[in-house]
């Protein structure tokens, strides 16, 4: 019976597929950047620190610099696509993305809004 399950185990552990949790869902992935972004747990933690950062700082800054840093967002966006399926592209135009939005942070905390 112990060896069973131990097959049983070994053979659910091989195939259950790894779920990862980028800001879009990964089962209407609609773009090739996107498929390889679902494929790559480096690249899908950086997707979800990118926008778990972007909503952050677009409910801490003022109308005007929301406007901004939305526009940003847009043009970051185009580039990322331009990736389509190359890693090291992607992982440069995450941490590059990660860094912008940084910089806007520290000027909150810095500055504040309070």
């Amino acid at each position: 019976m112990k060896l069973w399950f131990g097959w049983v185990l070994v053979f659910s552990v091989l195939y259950i597929e790894p779920v990862y949790a980028a800001s879009f869902d990964c089962d209407k992935q609609q773009t090739l950047t996107e498929k390889t972004i679902c494929q790559h747990i480096n690249l899908n933690d950086a997707d979800v620190k990118m926008a778990t950062t972007y909503n952050i700082l677009r409910r801490l800054v003022p109308m005007g610099t929301r406007s901004v840093i939305q526009d940003e967002q847009i043009k970051w966006l185009q580039l990322r696509d331009r990736c389509r399926d190359s890693l090291e592209c992607l992982e440069q135009v995450y941490s590059m993305r990660l860094q912008k939005l940084g910089l806007h942070l520290d000027r909150i905390y810095r500055n504040g809004p309070y």
